[in-house]
């Protein structure tokens, strides 16, 4: 099989599961507990662990090995920046997009990345795969309800999700063909989008994963760390 159609296929599986999350909150019916209440601020949690994962094991340390200071800082802080004023933009409309767009932000360079690599190192290519599909998993879960909650219908969240779904081998294809040998193209974008998530994280992401009074649902930002953390042993 070419190697053209592996990264396609693998890549749009690993976009898909982000599908499946928004499936199974679109189809939750447990009733409201406390219990399920905990729950969901595990999931939170849990995806604002693995999007720290991958800005700590993913995204940062590749700008860090290849760019100079003043690039890796300057792009750090762009990626900031722009989230910044993005997330203002979208409070004062009345919305909040914060998970969505950091799943995109972890989606798109780690896809670009999985590209550029998978011709020298199709086994890490694999792996790389599975890991960002492990990674959308929950973010699709978290995202699905964040965007429900901003009024947006559940059969335009579920096309959106699967339309970003294709983004993944569109990104994988770039990487594939125009980064290969670029290193500090990629480094660039990897750590523009390592500032844009770490910004997310601790605006909105991590303030809904508490609750009062309750102690173990941020217990799920260890778990997703620690899937993030294994994740990196293994393509290591």
């Amino acid at each position: 099989m070419q190697q053209e159609l592996v990264i396609v296929l693998i890549t749009w599986a690993a976009g898909v599961t982000a599908l499946v999350g928004g499936l199974a909150a679109r189809f939750e019916t447990f009733r409201e507990s406390v219990a399920k209440q905990e729950f969901i601020h595990a999931i939170v949690a849990f995806g604002g662990g693995a999007l720290l994962a991958a800005v700590a094991f993913a995204l940062a340390p590749h700008g860090m090995e290849t760019l100079s200071p003043l690039v890796l800082a300057i792009s750090f802080c762009a990626g900031a920046l722009l989230f910044c004023g993005l997330d203002a933009f979208l409070a004062k409309r009345g919305g909040t997009f914060s998970q969505f767009l950091a799943m995109l932000m972890d989606f798109i360079p780690e896809a670009l990345s999985l590209g550029a690599i998978f011709a020298g190192n199709r086994q890490m290519g694999l792996v790389l795969a599975a890991f960002i599909g492990m990674q959308n998993l929950p973010e699709g879960f978290n995202a699905f309800r964040e965007l429900k909650k901003s009024g947006v219908s559940g059969a335009v969240i579920l096309w959106v999700f699967l339309g970003v779904s294709f983004l993944g081998p569109a990104a994988a294809l770039v990487g594939y063909y125009f980064l290969q040998g670029r290193e500090e193209v990629t480094a660039i974008v990897m750590t523009f989008a390592a500032g844009g998530i770490l910004y997310l994280i601790f605006q909105d992401i991590a303030p809904q994963a508490t609750m009062r009074r309750h102690w173990t649902p941020p217990l799920g930002a260890i778990l997703g760390f620690l899937v993030g953390m294994l994740g990196t042993v293994v393509i290591a």
